[in-house]
């Protein structure tokens, strides 16, 4: 066995897994902890990290070093994502991570991230009774950014959009004087476009007809499943390897969309953290899976369900170690 320690620090969250490799491709958590941060807070509109948000994600990271140290952790990586690639003094951040950690900050191209966050994701679909021959579409919805790799047992194809529940918040869904974001007609609609757009652009590099099988992962896709399931606190163990029938999540979807802040943040699996941006990803992925749906019935093969994985490029990343 060896203790690796796996961090990611995305848009809106920092996570920490700590587990044990058995050299066979096995991992057995020992930890997984995350905090909301929101290291991305105005990157989309300034492009460089508010000191404010580097305070607090440095914070976070100090007390993930004591824990990998109270763990007798043997080897780790640390991977940032889309805002640390958008901000211009992002050496400023990745030379303090690596004074605190001692091992490099990788700022990992949006590329990378879907590889990690296939491998990781595919542990909630493989078992017995898994389709070898299946499709697999993983769709990591982020903060800063949306990935989308497609393939069977490993990526045929792979890119990463600039849409992000963080990044569309800000830009769109601009808090009015009860502190809500905005939720009207035109604000998503405006959303959308920029969804539908950047799906455009992708459709040249991943063919999403080709998906048999559609995969979410990330915070916002399990909140949503959360929801879409009315569990009574946040339950890892129910919304992971779920699959639920497409017109459910939709509708889990809209709800969140449309619920006034107050009604969000009372939701029993909602993580304060994201109450404000969780309206931004249910529009993104409702979109989303409103296109492939289109795209797989024009093919001849109807999605019918989504499938929603706790596993991700955390996990990913943990298994790189190996």
């Amino acid at each position: 066995m060896t203790r690796v320690a796996a961090i990611d620090c995305g848009t809106n969250s920092i996570r920490l897994l700590i587990a044990d490799l058995d050299g066979h491709g096995g991992l057995t958590d020992v930890l997984r902890t995350l905090e909301v941060v929101r290291l991305g807070q105005g990157v989309d509109r300034t492009g460089r990290f508010a000191d404010d948000a580097l305070a607090r994600t440095l914070d976070a990271t100090r007390r993930y070093a004591e824990l990998c140290r109270e763990h007798g952790v043997e080897r780790a990586r640390f991977v940032a994502t889309s805002a640390t690639r958008d901000a211009a003094n992002r050496d400023e951040f990745t030379d303090a991570v690596q004074q605190i950690l001692g091992v490099p900050a990788e700022v990992i191209p949006g590329t990378e991230e879907a590889a990690l966050s296939f491998r990781g994701a595919l542990t909630a679909v493989a078992g017995a009774g898994a389709d070898a021959a299946a499709r697999h579409l993983v769709i990591d919805l982020g903060g800063g950014s949306t990935e989308l790799v497609l393939g069977r047992q490993a990526p045929e194809a792979a890119i990463s959009m600039d849409i992000g529940c963080v990044r569309m918040t800000e830009r769109h869904l601009g808090a009015g004087a009860d502190g809500d974001v905005a939720r009207d007609d035109a604000a998503f609609a405006a959303l959308r476009a920029d969804v539908n757009a950047a799906l455009d652009a992708a459709s040249a590099t991943v063919d999403v007809s080709l998906a048999t099988e559609v995969v979410g992962v990330a915070g916002t896709v399990t909140t949503i499943t959360a929801h879409a399931l009315r569990l009574d606190a946040y339950r890892p163990e129910l919304i992971n390897g779920s699959r639920l029938p497409l017109a459910v999540v939709l509708e889990a979807c809209e709800s969140l969309a449309r619920m006034p802040r107050a009604e969000r943040a009372a939701l029993p699996f909602m993580h304060p953290g994201r109450v404000d941006v969780i309206v931004a990803g249910a529009v993104i992925w409702s979109t989303v899976l409103q296109r492939i749906a289109e795209a797989t019935t024009a093919a001849g093969h109807p999605l019918e369900f989504v499938t929603t994985s706790e596993h991700d490029i955390l996990d990913g990343v943990a298994l790189s170690l190996g």
